[in-house]
């Protein structure tokens, strides 16, 4: 999303607007969208401000089953994001796994891999096929 105008741009604009400029010719003053204009002129009468309106700020719905959603993890800190679905769901919270995973990375709560596992190797396999012998011209 672009960033708002500055309030310097706004405030010169509504004053000359105020002055009795009209919308198109403090538009192309500044080198603006007359809608842009006339959109701030009506915030400004509405409200008496010039200032952007507030963007972004979104609240997931987990937030209101925090306490809940906290407790699992404090009761059972080996569960995974797949338990903490299917206890949502017996409970009727409606939420995926990725809404789970970004409502405890926003508390910096991270599922690690059980340290009882062993890394991606390979087991139980032998040495790999020998390399090929470029005296023995084989192709």
């Amino acid at each position: 999303m672009p960033k708002p105008y500055s309030i310097d741009l706004r405030s010169r604009v509504i004053a000359d607007v105020e002055a009795g400029c009209s919308r198109r010719e403090a538009a192309e003053q500044y080198g603006i969208s007359p809608s842009v204009v006339v959109i701030w002129a009506q915030r400004f009468d509405e409200t008496g401000s010039v200032a952007a309106k507030p963007s972004g700020g979104s609240v997931s719905p987990l937030e209101d089953h925090a306490d809940f959603l906290l407790g699992l993890i404090t009761d059972e800190p080996d569960m995974t994001l797949d338990e903490i679905v299917a206890a949502m769901r017996k409970r009727r919270i409606a939420g995926s796994r990725s809404a789970v995973w970004r409502f405890f990375e926003r508390r910096g709560i991270s599922f690690k891999k059980k340290s009882v596992r062993r890394g991606a190797e390979a087991r139980g396999r032998g040495p790999g096929a020998p390399a090929l012998d470029a005296r023995a011209r084989h192709v």
